[in-house]
C-alpha cells in the first residue's frame, strides 16, 4: 500500500522539530539530546497517526494519543536526579514533555502550531536563560557554616556583618563543642553583596572554617 503524502511530511516535520529542540539539549550536554528528542517527537506524531488510521466506530481516535501522554510521563521521570542539595533534569523532563505535544500536534495536522510551539519553547530555553541568570545576580539564596572560637556574642558578630552587607539571613542552626562554636545561615542576596561577604569572612582570622 502506497504512503500518503500527507504522512511522510507529517515525519519529516517531527523529524526537524525533535531535531531542533535535541539540539539545544546536546548543546548544554542535557541526559536528553539530539537523538532522544528526536525520536520521541516522531515516536508521538506516528502514535497519533495511527490512532487515526486504526480508530474505528467502537475505538476513538483519541485512545492511542491520550496513552502517549501517560508513557511519556515515565521517559521524562528517567531524566530527573537529585545532586548533592538540588534535583536536576526537571527542566529536561518538560522539554520531552513538549516534545511530545508538538509531535502529537503534528500528527493531528495542526501543522502551524506545531511550527508555533516549536518557536515558543525555543524563545523559553534561549531568551529565558538570560533572563534567569539575571534573576541569579540580583537575587541569590545560599548556606553558610561557619565555625570559629567561642566569644560572647559571636555569632551576633557575623549576623551583623551579614546587615552591612545588606543581606538578609535565618539562623538554621548553631551548635558548640568544646571551645568552638558553629552558626549556619540561610542567607538571601545579591551576588555581589554575597561575593563582599565571602570576601570578608575569608579575611577574618578567627574563622576556623567556612563553607558557602
Amino acid at each position: 500500500m502506497q504512503l500518503p503524502e500527507a504522512i511522510i511530511w507529517k515525519l519529516i516535520l517531527s523529524l526537524i522539530i525533535g531535531g531542533i529542540l535535541g539540539a539545544e539539549r546536546e548543546f548544554r550536554s542535557k541526559s536528553a539530546g539530539f537523538r532522544t528528542l528526536t525520536l520521541i517527537c516522531m515516536g508521538a506524531t506516528t502514535f497519533t497517526i495511527m490512532s487515526e488510521l486504526i480508530g474505528g466506530p467502537v475505538r476513538t481516535p483519541d485512545r492511542i494519543a491520550a496513552n502517549v501522554v501517560v508513557g511519556i510521563g515515565f521517559v521524562g521521570a528517567g531524566v530527573i536526579f537529585k545532586g548533592d542539595d538540588r534535583v536536576n533534569g526537571i527542566t529536561t523532563a518538560a522539554l520531552i514533555w513538549i516534545t511530545a505535544a508538538l509531535g502529537m500536534t503534528i500528527g493531528a495536522g495542526y501543522w502551524l502550531a506545531a511550527v508555533l510551539g516549536c518557536a515558543m519553547v525555543m524563545a523559553v530555553l534561549v531568551i529565558f536563560t538570560v533572563f534567569e541568570g539575571w534573576i541569579a545576580r540580583v537575587n541569590q539564596i545560599r548556606s553558610y557554616r561557619i565555625v570559629c572560637e567561642y566569644q560572647n556574642e559571636t555569632l551576633h558578630r557575623y549576623e551583623n556583618l551579614l546587615r552591612e552587607h545588606h543581606l538578609k539571613f535565618k539562623r538554621s542552626r548553631e551548635s558548640k563543642a568544646g571551645n568552638l562554636i558553629t552558626g549556619e545561615w540561610l542567607v538571601q542576596g545579591s551576588e555581589k553583596n554575597h561575593r563582599h561577604f565571602v570576601h570578608s569572612i575569608l579575611q577574618d582570622e578567627q574563622v576556623q572554617s567556612f563553607d558557602f
